[in-house]
């Protein structure tokens, strides 16, 4: 499913509340530096027929009629924030757009946080790291600590190791929030689980070093372009959860 404008939404979100969305990559496909197993986008082969990004001012002007109108209406949402159809770091203005979301939240939304879904990829480019910290919840992906079953659940373009990652979230100094995915099943002929104990316990290390403000674990809510994968139960994500709770971190949980 893709998302077919720049603005969309509100939607409920399950970890955000009422939750305005910004696409600042292709409204007629997915470009993304990944190619998650799990992504509501599809894969990337499907989006390939378009790479026409918005333009700064096309955003700065869709979003301030969208927050007009919710204004007027006394519908205002909880949370503004940057996903859509790939990666929003990777929009060569980035970097601006994020201060003319601040400024519009500032102007019709004072309550609402702007938040940004990333995979994380791109956090040593000073620009991005630094627009990041002007945004209320930097939501940065792990969805795992072992970088063979990163790469297998996430597919990232070019060289990827965790190490890597791990090291650019922690110039946040652990203001930023860690979110993981967590799910089981074949694809492509083999078969991953993160939530096994020795994953976890990987995991759980990474958490402890990068202590970030807050953690959210979910699973598979939608749809998947891999078939065959499944959702973690409920009591598992919240056994997962309570080892994190015992580090004094925050987690959010989404069955």
């Amino acid at each position: 499913m893709y998302f077919s404008d720049i603005i969309f939404g509100p939607v409920q979100s399950r970890r955000l509340g009422v939750s305005l969305g910004i696409n600042l990559l292709p409204l007629h496909g997915k470009w993304c530096n990944f190619d998650c197993i799990y992504c509501e986008c599809g894969w990337n082969k499907e989006g390939l027929a378009d790479r026409r990004l918005p333009a700064r001012a096309d955003v700065r002007g869709a979003l301030e009629a969208r927050l007009r109108t919710l204004a007027a209406e006394k519908k205002l949402p909880d949370a503004i924030t940057f996903s859509g159809n790939g990666e929003p770091t990777i929009h060569p203005e980035f970097a601006g757009i994020v201060d003319d979301v601040v400024a519009l939240r500032n102007r019709f939304a004072p309550a609402a946080k702007v938040c940004v879904l990333s995979n994380a990829t791109t956090l040593m480019r000073d620009e991005v790291f630094a627009a990041l910290q002007k945004t209320d919840c930097p939501i940065l992906k792990l969805d795992s600590a072992i970088t063979s079953t990163a790469k297998r659940m996430n597919n990232p373009a070019g060289d990827y190791t965790v190490e890597q990652v791990v090291a650019a979230m922690q110039r946040f100094r652990h203001d930023f929030i860690l979110q993981t995915m967590f799910l089981r099943g074949d694809c492509r002929g083999a078969f991953i689980d993160n939530a096994t104990p020795g994953e976890v316990s990987r995991w759980l290390e990474v958490v402890s070093l990068l202590r970030p403000r807050e953690v959210m674990i979910y699973t598979i809510d939608r749809e998947t372009p891999a078939q065959g994968l499944q959702k973690i139960p409920l009591h598992e994500l919240e056994q997962i959860a309570a080892k994190v709770k015992q580090m004094g971190i925050p987690v959010r949980v989404s069955g």
